[in-house]
């Protein structure tokens, strides 16, 4: 099983020339990538308790950096 801390925040952000707001219509197209790609993986979801962990683990990181 991958460890709680498995995300990246490549996982969740854009690629930096998409982070202006000069680009909406990039990050529009960026972003209905990522979604209809994960919709059309037909591998294994995540189990919710997995996800929440993982993700409550990112939330402790940047409350309490070390």
């Amino acid at each position: 099983m991958p460890s709680d801390d498995a995300f990246t925040p490549s996982d969740f952000d854009p690629p930096s020339h998409l982070m202006s707001p000069e680009n909406p219509t990039e990050y529009d197209a960026w972003l209905r990538a990522r979604v209809e790609a994960a919709l059309a993986n037909p591998g294994p979801g995540i189990p919710h308790d997995v996800t929440m962990a993982r993700m409550q683990a990112i939330l402790n990181r940047h409350k309490n950096p070390t």
